[in-house]
């Protein structure tokens, strides 16, 4: 069963950091597109990160600059590593594999307070 375990979140100062880490469970992440998510109170969830099964990044352009995706394939894990923080990446984040229809995790609160 495919399962994913977002942590790290919390409560930060905007100009702060924080990693996020997605452990991940009935599949190999070294195989696989996975994607970080995020969904702010009243707006669509939106993709903002995301590392190939071959290692390639790409990021959304709110967050390019600031965050980086990387994964751990001997812990099954993959992270967001979070800079600069700023009050609008406020949001609850996901994370799942790109283009398959898994269930959501619970998700990790990010709040970034100005």
């Amino acid at each position: 069963q495919v399962q994913f375990v977002e942590s790290g979140g919390g409560l930060v100062q905007a100009g702060g950091s924080l990693r996020l880490s997605c452990a991940a469970s009935g599949f190999t992440v070294s195989m696989y597109a996975i994607g970080w998510y995020r969904q702010a109170p009243g707006k669509q969830r939106e993709l903002v990160a995301a590392v190939s099964s071959g290692g390639s990044t790409n990021y959304a352009d709110s967050v390019k600059g600031r965050f980086t995706i990387s994964r751990d394939n001997a812990k099954n894990t993959v992270y967001l590593q979070m800079n600069s923080l700023k009050p609008e990446d406020t949001a609850v984040y996901y994370c799942k594999r790109r283009l398959y229809s898994d269930r959501w995790g619970q998700g990790t609160q990010v709040t970034v307070s100005s």
